[in-house]
């Protein structure tokens, strides 16, 4: 089944900022919920307001798609297509107050990723990719950093926080931290999104979910950044990210890191 996908980009692009504009909006009054998977692991009556809000359009426009949210609004579908969801990654910085957070909306055919979207409210900055269509900021086109040496690189760090997840991130942060330029942590759809717009150098994201990285993957890859994980292929366990020129040694660092024994 054939699909506009620049008009489905254009639904997922006003869906992300009618989102957006709610999590201001709602800030002030925010009610958080029970942890998830630990405790780290939160929700706010705002994440899943926007949820129901991108989900219930997307219903109304492809009722036959199948949708996978992160709170729960999931659905299954006939059409071959998938919308994949996050209403708010970055959730604890969203709470705390303590850095940006995004709406991240993608579109799979199949196990193909087609179109993406990942608005950060803040900003006001949309960062979106049709497949084989090239990376867009705000409408214009963005690329890969140029990839300087590791030793003058900005790395990105992203990983669920949870007791394990951050044992294995932190050998990863004390191989990288004395060789690399410097290093944010960031949620991981943002991660990806300003390796795309040439702001990291690269970076990685441990124990992820599907609606964490499958916009800002795309997008990424679009601007012209190498993804992987352990082989070729980046997974939810592991995605690395990174201009060409830079990939060869932050991949082999961060690969090296994750498989040395637990002291």
């Amino acid at each position: 089944m054939e699909r506009d996908l620049l008009a489905a980009g254009d639904l997922a692009a006003s869906l992300a900022v009618c989102a957006g504009r709610l999590q201001l909006e709602r800030r002030d009054t925010l009610v958080v919920g029970a942890t998830k998977a630990h405790a780290n692991d939160v929700v706010s009556d705002v994440d899943i307001a926007s949820e129901r809000l991108i989900v219930d359009a997307v219903r109304a426009a492809w009722p036959d798609d199948a949708v996978q949210a992160e709170e729960g609004h999931g659905r299954p579908g006939t059409s071959g297509w998938t919308w994949v969801v996050d209403p708010l990654d970055g959730t604890r910085n969203y709470i705390s107050r303590t850095g940006p957070w995004s709406v991240c909306i993608a579109l799979y055919q199949g196990e193909q990723a087609r179109m993406a979207v990942v608005h950060e409210p803040v900003a006001n900055e949309t960062f979106s990719a049709v497949d084989g269509g090239g990376a867009l900021l705000n409408g214009a086109k963005i690329t890969a950093s140029s990839g300087p040496p590791l030793a003058e690189a900005l790395v990105g760090v992203s990983f669920q926080p949870g007791p394990e997840t951050k044992e294995r991130a932190g050998r990863v942060i004390r191989e990288l931290l004395p060789l690399s330029g410097d290093i944010r942590r960031l949620p991981a759809a943002l991660n990806l999104a300003y390796q795309a717009a040439g702001r990291l150098d690269g970076g990685l994201a441990l124990d992820t979910k599907l609606w964490d990285i499958a916009a800002g993957a795309l997008i990424a890859r679009e601007a012209g950044v190498v993804l992987g994980g352990h082989g070729e292929e980046f997974s939810t366990e592991l995605t690395i990210g990174a201009a060409p020129a830079l990939w060869p040694a932050l991949s082999e660092r961060v690969r090296a890191a994750l498989q040395r024994p637990t002291a």
